[in-house]
């Protein structure tokens, strides 16, 4: 299976982009095809054969994404697997592409893989980086609901089926919004703690938009993707968590005027799911309004 790669930049990590390049020009098997693309920034200097794409302002991350995904033709048609790398991780193993390759080629329902992400100085993983309730095991492969963003691979022919991510959304819960749609055309998504990209350990509440956005968009995954009877329910949950997290006055302030902003303004198209996705979903772990 032909293998392409998707990475985003803003051109302000030109050593931690070179390494991750060197990682992927490193994998097993035939060579991984590269795009990268420059959303808003002009691309550091990358090897030969790297494909880039410069874009006069920065699109966001799914944005941007979808942007390299049309690098590879129409919805990627011209590889079969894509790989979404951020531009400061770092493929921790050679085997990575031809893992994905075999696990692809074994399962035909397999749509979506999600890599483990670990710290490279001391190999944690942080909870938030698995993609399910029962986190406390990151060494623990299994079928999940969602995957991450930035370190994962996805069969050109669920972005053929589902569509791309949605730009809307700038940033935080595109991966959520395409995995739902995914599982929802009858597709799987795989965590395999055996396919690794090395990240530093951060906060997401790091970037300035966070709380907003993060408010914002889980009003959007709901109007989108959710059976009318299910929105109140998933979004009431959501904002019981945010209560008990005891975040600080800004960030809460933040945190409802995106909440506002997901009800007010235009969320797209709106595909509800269907009830035996609800139950799948259910029986994966995370019922929808989790």
């Amino acid at each position: 299976m032909k293998v392409g790669a998707v990475i985003i930049t803003m051109g302000n990590r030109p050593d931690e982009l070179r390494a991750l390049l060197d990682s992927v020009a490193k994998q097993d098997g035939d060579p991984v095809e590269v795009v990268v693309v420059g959303n808003g920034s002009p691309v550091p200097e990358v090897p030969a054969g790297v494909r880039t794409v410069e874009l006069p302002e920065n699109l966001g991350i799914p944005g941007g994404r979808n942007v390299g995904i049309e690098a590879f033709g129409p919805g990627g048609q011209d590889v079969d697997i894509l790989l979404f790398l951020d531009d400061d991780g770092l493929l921790a193993r050679t085997d990575t592409a031809e893992l994905c390759r075999q696990a692809f080629a074994a399962d035909d329902d397999l749509g979506i893989i999600s890599f483990r992400i670990a710290d490279p100085d001391t190999g944690e993983t942080q909870r938030r980086h698995v993609p399910r309730l029962r986190a406390s095991d990151p060494m623990r492969s299994s079928r999940v609901t969602t995957f991450l963003g930035g370190a994962n691979a996805v069969r050109t022919r669920v972005l053929a089926q589902v569509g791309g991510l949605p730009d809307a959304f700038f940033y935080a819960h595109e991966e959520t919004d395409l995995a739902w749609r995914a599982l929802d055309a009858g597709w799987m998504i795989d965590y395999r703690s055996d396919m690794v990209l090395n990240h530093p350990t951060t906060a997401p509440s790091r970037h300035a938009v966070y709380h907003r956005m993060v408010a914002r968009n889980r009003v959007w995954l709901a109007r989108r993707n959710l059976p009318a009877l299910l929105v109140p329910v998933y979004l009431g949950v959501w904002m019981l968590l945010t209560l008990l997290r005891r975040p600080s006055r800004p960030a809460l302030k933040a945190w409802f005027g995106g909440f506002r902003e997901g009800w007010t303004t235009p969320c797209g198209p709106r595909r509800p799911m269907r009830w035996r996705t609800v139950w799948r979903l259910t029986r994966l772990g995370r019922p929808p309004v989790i």
